[in-house]
């Protein structure tokens, strides 16, 4: 990566500097390397002379020209670099010989762990999935792309949750509170089965204990609400599964929640647990009977049964199982720390699901583990972490990775459309399930691809639905994670600006490109000279350098924001090329010049598109 070299040749130039005064380079003082905004700046620049003035007692502009004479007797460095100049009031700017880079072989660094689980979506088995449930799948599945990209092998789960009180909910409702209405589909009938069962507990108390009922014969397993229940999920999976393929989203194992129960994993578990200071049974006091996991270093919290009391019940006093008792045993299962193991059958032609009868396979045994799950669930990862921590399996503790993202909620526009009152005049409104307040996915994509229907000019190229999936994937990925996506009907469907539509219009724009050259018996190759570079030639190829390490920080931030931003300066400036420069009417130097520029700039985008999960049209 270009960008790591530079950081350590000036950081071996500052160490050999500050030994010079006899001073060891601290490490409190990280050496920093970054692209100007301005291109009359150099592609690198650093200010290691200014944070170092203080240290050393000298002025920056002297401590930098110290710096460059060290860079200007480093081979690697000067290889790459055509001209180092220091500026007040200290910075030190590089410029790179972009043809030496041109014919550089950039690795990625090796990955440091072997396998990675990625454990996203995990929707509840009870409805059809909404465009919240979507934005998890998104960003799981291209942690998942991005992850192998670097070179990690890495296995994607989906959790099941089958014996939660939403699919308890959804049985309920469908043995007690009658339903008459048309659905093309089993999810969006239980969508409003769920819905109209959860305002009956209001009108209806005594229907509670119908879900107490049907959580005892899910765990337990072989009553008829037990079979009820799993043929319910089952379906609704099924269903998810089409819903996200129109995404480009796969999984290799469904992990079913009552697999972890019935085939003694949480067993397992509880007698590790059993044997740590941390985990007791109470026996006075509201929580009499429960078996609580206490949090490290605090106290009890004043309400017990707060969702995030300081001790988190993991068994309740009736016996049930809490969501994050099971979480723990299937961590200790992820890691390989347990004797337990699945079997497994196939649930679709290319999916894996744990059952009660099967095949062993190579399942889990994890070096590292992301879980894409909304901040809301913080807490109960921070518990799993700490059972991690409380049984002495730091490492995996370390090593557990809580992707948190914010949650999507509704623009007033779509909000109004769905009859939300919106007379308060909020800026967004959340989704409820349990109201049946939301838009579901397939009611979505088909939204979308309507509009894009009707406004392309072309339709001979990629398919207004794939389009469609594409501009929705890509407006739920584009946000920072931690931000709340306020989704809005016009904003996803827009075609230019920072949107999908337009990566993919960029991506067959330079293939058309590359086609015409190709008619015409000019292939895209590297020419043997670089000629003089236009500004608009320089700044594509100098952020086109810049991939290698886009990734490489994505990967360690987890951060799919960061390939969006990328991909989208990417397409601007070579949007910018293709209007500013002429290429195919070129002379005969420049015109190869630039179609390889080209054919760069596809490939680069194509890699990004890739790890995003977006197709690469030939024609839109």
């Amino acid at each position: 990566m270009l960008s790591q070299l530079m950081i350590t040749s000036v950081q071996q130039a500052a160490i050999q500097v500050c030994d010079s005064f006899g001073i060891k380079l601290p490490e409190s003082i990280p050496v920093r390397v970054e692209q100007p905004s301005s291109i009359e700046h150099g592609d690198y620049a650093t200010n290691i002379a200014m944070q170092l003035a203080k240290l050393l007692r000298k002025a920056p502009l002297h401590i930098a020209e110290l710096i460059k004479t060290e860079l200007e007797q480093d081979v690697p460095f000067k290889q790459l670099v055509s001209a180092t100049e220091v500026v007040a009031p200290g910075f030190i700017n590089l410029h790179i010989d972009w043809e030496a880079w041109a014919n550089h072989p950039f690795e990625l660094p090796p990955a440091t762990h072997e396998k990675i689980v990625i454990e996203h979506t995990s929707i509840n088995p009870n409805k059809s999935a909404h465009i919240g449930h979507l934005r998890n799948s998104c960003i799981g599945d291209t942690l998942v792309r991005l992850m192998r990209k670097l070179g990690y092998e890495v296995e994607a789960h989906n959790y099941i949750d089958d014996l939660g009180n939403q699919l308890a909910d959804t049985v309920v409702g469908m043995l007690h509170t009658p339903l008459s209405k048309e659905h093309a589909r089993f999810g969006d009938y239980c969508w409003d089965v769920y819905s109209s069962t959860n305002k009956a507990y209001e009108r209806e108390p005594a229907l509670v204990q119908h879900r107490t009922e049907v959580l005892h014969a899910l765990e337990e397993g072989h009553q008829n609400l037990s079979w009820i229940g799993l043929l319910v999920a089952e379906r609704i999976v099924k269903e998810h599964l089409e819903e996200m393929k129109q995404f480009g989203i796969g999984y290799d194992l469904l992990v079913w929640e009552s697999s972890i129960v019935r085939e003694g994993f949480w067993d397992s578990a509880f007698e590790l647990l059993k044997n740590t200071s941390l985990f007791h049974q109470e026996t006075e006091g509201k929580l009499a009977g429960c078996w609580v996991l206490k949090q490290l270093g605090g106290d009890k919290a004043d309400d017990p049964d707060s969702e995030h009391s300081m001790d988190k019940v993991l068994v309740r006093s009736n016996g049930i199982l809490t969501y994050t008792a099971k979480d723990i045993a299937y961590h200790l299962w992820k890691y390989g720390l347990l004797s337990n193991d699945f079997v497994y059958t196939k649930f679709t032609e290319d999916v894996w699901t744990t059952s009660t009868q099967g095949e062993q396979q190579a399942y889990g045994k994890a070096d590292m583990v992301i879980n894409v799950i909304d901040y809301r669930q913080q807490y109960p990862q921070l518990m799993v972490k700490q059972a991690l921590e409380g049984l002495g399996f730091n490492e995996e503790a370390q090593n557990l990775r809580h992707v948190s993202y914010g949650v999507v909620s509704l623009s007033p526009s779509a909000a109004a459309d769905l009859g939300i009152d919106t007379s308060d005049g909020k800026a967004s409104y959340a989704m409820s399930g349990r109201q049946g307040i939301g838009i579901k996915i397939t009611e979505l994509i088909q939204q979308v691809a309507n509009v894009i229907e009707e406004t392309r000019s072309d339709k001979n190229g990629l398919s207004s639905h794939a389009i469609a999936a594409a501009s929705i994937r890509y407006y739920l990925l584009r946000f920072a994670l931690q931000t709340e996506v306020v989704f809005d009907l016009k904003q996803a469907t827009e075609i230019s600006g920072n949107t999908g539509v337009y990566l993919l219009y960029s991506y067959a724009r330079a293939l058309s490109v590359l086609n015409k050259a190709q008619d015409a018996g000019v292939l895209p190759s590297m020419p043997a000279h670089f000629p003089d570079m236009e500004k608009a030639e320089h700044a594509l190829l100098r952020h086109i350098s810049t991939w290698h390490d886009t990734l490489y920080a994505a990967g360690r931030e987890l951060s799919p924001s960061a390939i969006c931003n990328f991909a989208y300066e990417l397409c601007s400036l070579f949007n910018n090329f293709y209007s500013a420069c002429p290429i195919l009417k070129a002379e005969a130097d420049v015109q190869r010049f630039r179609i390889w520029l080209t054919s760069l700039f596809k490939d680069t985008l194509g890699e990004a598109l890739e790890v995003l999960g977006l197709p690469t049209p030939s024609r839109m």
